[in-house]
C-alpha cells in the first residue's frame, strides 16, 4: 500500500534526479516539480511519472526536456510531462481545474529550488482567492465522477479510485478543504485508515494485473484477497466495502456544507454571512429553520433537532428519518450522534415506529442515503439487529451488481415506485427490505429469511 507507493516514488526520484543533474548541472532558473499522485509520494506501480520541467523563459528548455523525456520513454516507463514557466502554469492552472489540482500536489525534484517554491506558493494562493470557483467545480466533478464510475461500497466490482467512496473522493476533499476548510476534524483518522484499506488493495490488483486499470474485477477478487491476507475473496470485499462507506459519508458531508457555504456567498448582499474561514457551521441563528414537528426543524436542507426533542423517545430515530426522507433532504451529524443515544424500541415496536418505517421506505430512493446515514453510526442495527450480518456482504455471482444490504435498499426504493398498486403498501415495502435478510446467516437463505422475517414480524 502506502510504503510501496512511496519506496516506489523515493526510486523514482533518484532516477529522475540522476537525469536532471546529467542534463542541467549547476544552472540555475530551471526545476523538475513531481505533479499529482507523484508528487504527493503516492505512485502506484502502473501509475504516470507526472513532471513539469519549470523554466524562468530565458534560452531554449527543448534540449534539456529532451535529456529527460528520451531515457524515460526508452525505460518503458510511463511519462506524463509538460515544459512551463512559471507564468504559463499558472495561467493553464487558473483556467484548468485539473491542472491545479495537480500542482497543489506538485512537490520539488530537482534543480532551482526557489523557482517552484515561488510557483506553488503562488498556487496555493490564487487556489484560496478563488475559493468559490474552484469549490463549485469541484462539486460539479464529483457529481459527474459518481454518475459515472458508481458505488465503491456496494457495486461487486467496484472502481477503486473513481467511484463514490473511492480515492479520489479523499483527494477532491483535501483540495477542498486548501481552498476553504469545511470538514470535521474528527474525519481526518477513519478517512486516512479506510483510504489506506483502498490503496493497498489498488497497488495489489496493479501488482497482479500489470495493468493500471482499477476496476476491482471478478477474477481478480481471489489473488488479490490471498496476496493481501484476507481468509477469502468475501473478506476482502467487506472490507474494501466498509472503507468505502465511511469515505462515502465524510464526502457527502463535508459536500453539503461546501454547498451551503456557496449558497451563502452567492445570495444578495443583506443576507450574505460575512466571509472568512470556519471549521464548524455558520451560527445556527442566521438561517431561517421551518418547523416540521416537535423537536424537529429543517434548515439549510438538513433536519436539526432541537432542544425540545425527546431523546428518551425510542421511536425518534425512525420518525427523524422517515420526516427527512418525505421532506426531500438529509440529516445534520449532530443529529446522528444525538440519536444514538436515543433508548432502544421495546417489543413489540410502537405504532408509530411501524408507520415511520413504511414512511420511510415508501419516499423512494431517498430512503436509501438515510439508511445508510444510520448504519453509518450504528443504529439501523439497533433498529433491526439481523442487519449486521449482511452490511457490506457481497453477492459474487452474475444476477447481481450489490452487496446484500444495498441491494435490499434498492429493492426497497422500487418496490415503492409500485406501492400505489397494492392492497397493503406496508407488506410490499417491508418485504421489499427484508426478502434477502437470511443471506447473512447459514443455511438457505430462503427458509432461514422465513424464520428470520417470522421473528422480525413479531418483534415490529
Amino acid at each position: 500500500g502506502r510504503a510501496l507507493c512511496a519506496a516506489y516514488a523515493d526510486r523514482a526520484d533518484t532516477y529522475l534526479r540522476g537525469l536532471f543533474e546529467a542534463a542541467v548541472g549547476n544552472r540555475t532558473g530551471v526545476s523538475l516539480v513531481a505533479l499529482g499522485g507523484y508528487g504527493r509520494r503516492e505512485l502506484s506501480l502502473q501509475s504516470d511519472l507526472d513532471v513539469l520541467l519549470l523554466h524562468d523563459g530565458r534560452g531554449d528548455p527543448g534540449p534539456t526536456a529532451d535529456a529527460l523525456w528520451y531515457p524515460v520513454w526508452d525505460s518503458g516507463v510511463k511519462l506524463g510531462h509538460a515544459v512551463r514557466t512559471s507564468r504559463e502554469a499558472l495561467s493553464l492552472a487558473r483556467d484548468d481545474l485539473d491542472s491545479a489540482t495537480a500542482l497543489l500536489q506538485a512537490r520539488h525534484l530537482a534543480g532551482d529550488e526557489a523557482l517552484t517554491r515561488s510557483l506553488l506558493t503562488a498556487v496555493e494562493d490564487r487556489w484560496r482567492a478563488d475559493a468559490d470557483d474552484h469549490l463549485a467545480g469541484l462539486a460539479e466533478r464529483v457529481r459527474e465522477r459518481h454518475e459515472r464510475a458508481g458505488e465503491v461500497a456496494f457495486l461487486l466490482e467496484p472502481d477503486l479510485k473513481e467511484g463514490r467512496g473511492g480515492l479520489r473522493d479523499v483527494h477532491s476533499l483535501r483540495w477542498a478543504d486548501r481552498a476553504r476548510p469545511l470538514r470535521w476534524d474528527a474525519d481526518d483518522v477513519v478517512l486516512d485508515a479506510a483510504y489506506d484499506v483502498l490503496l493497498t488493495t489498488r497497488v495489489e490488483l496493479h501488482r497482479r494485473t500489470g495493468r493500471s486499470g482499477d476496476v476491482l474485477a471478478l477474477q481478480e477478487q481471489d489473488a488479490v484477497a490471498r496476496a493481501l491476507g484476507h481468509h477469502s475473496a468475501d473478506d476482502l470485499m467487506r472490507s474494501v466495502s466498509a472503507a468505502a462507506r465511511t469515505i462515502a459519508y465524510c464526502s457527502d458531508d463535508a459536500w453539503r456544507r461546501i454547498e451551503r457555504s456557496l449558497r451563502r456567498a452567492r445570495a444578495p448582499i443583506g443576507r450574505r454571512l460575512r466571509r472568512r474561514h470556519y471549521t464548524r457551521e455558520p451560527p445556527a441563528h442566521r438561517t431561517p429553520e421551518r418547523g416540521l414537528a416537535p423537536g424537529i426543524v429543517e434548515r439549510d436542507g438538513e433536519i436539526h433537532l432541537t432542544a425540545h426533542a425527546d431523546l428518551t423517545d425510542p421511536t425518534l430515530p425512525l420518525v427523524v428519518v422517515a420526516r427527512a426522507a418525505s421532506e426531500r433532504v438529509g440529516l445534520h451529524r449532530s443529529v446522528l450522534e444525538s440519536l444514538a443515544t436515543v433508548p432502544d424500541l421495546p417489543h413489540p415496536w410502537p405504532v408509530a415506529a411501524r408507520d415511520a418505517l413504511v414512511r420511510l421506505l415508501a419516499a423512494g430512493r431517498p430512503a436509501i442515503g438515510l439508511l445508510e446515514s444510520l448504519d453509518q453510526h450504528d443504529l439501523l442495527t439497533r433498529i433491526l439487529p439481523e442487519w449486521g450480518a449482511i452490511r457490506c456482504k457481497p453477492q459474487r455471482n452474475a444476477y447481481h451488481r450489490f452487496t446484500v444490504d444495498r441491494h435490499l435498499c434498492e429493492a426497497a426504493a422500487n418496490a415503492a415506485e409500485l406501492a400505489h398498486r397494492v392492497r397493503r403498501p406496508d407488506l410490499l415495502l417491508v418485504g421489499s427490505l427484508l426478502h434477502d435478510i437470511g443471506k447473512g446467516f447459514p443455511g438457505d437463505h430462503t427458509a432461514v429469511g422465513m424464520d428470520l422475517v417470522d421473528s422480525i414480524g413479531r418483534r415490529m
